[in-house]
């Protein structure tokens, strides 16, 4: 079956001193955003818009409860220095599954109270090395 859910994905973020985190359980939601820059090159010769591919991109926003355990969303994000090596794997952290690996930094990591008393967190993060991320398996 090639269709899947979102269900039992994988999140591993290097915490600051460079060690990989699993967060899958910290998570309630994330957003993978892979975008290109295009190039307007249209000549007075064309009726439409003639456009090419410039550099690529990617960031993550990443959303979930707040955990103040060692080695959790909290102790990760808690110091945004550094570069992060970040692993997605769609569908679990096992044999071929879909899985998008790159080095980031953290650009923003935000706490929320709820009226309802819930505390949650949100974190950024965008591409650092300069290198296209491509999709691999796990």
């Amino acid at each position: 079956m090639a269709k899947q859910t979102g269900l039992g994905d994988y999140l591993a973020i290097d915490d600051s001193g460079g060690t990989a985190r699993d967060l899958s359980n910290d998570l309630t939601s994330y957003s993978v955003n892979t975008p290109q820059n295009m190039f307007e090159v249209t000549g007075i010769d064309k009726s439409a818009v003639e456009r090419i591919i410039g550099l690529n991109d990617y960031t993550l926003t990443v959303n979930g409860v707040f955990n103040k355990a060692s080695n959790k969303s909290h102790d990760v994000f808690k110091t945004r220095t550094g570069t992060r090596t970040v692993t997605l794997a769609i569908g679990g952290n096992t044999s071929g599954y879909p899985k998008l690996e790159a080095e980031m930094l953290v650009n923003e990591y935000n706490l929320e109270r709820g009226d309802d008393g819930g505390l949650t967190w949100s974190a950024g993060l965008s591409l650092q090395s300069g290198t296209v991320p491509t999709w691999s398996t796990v």
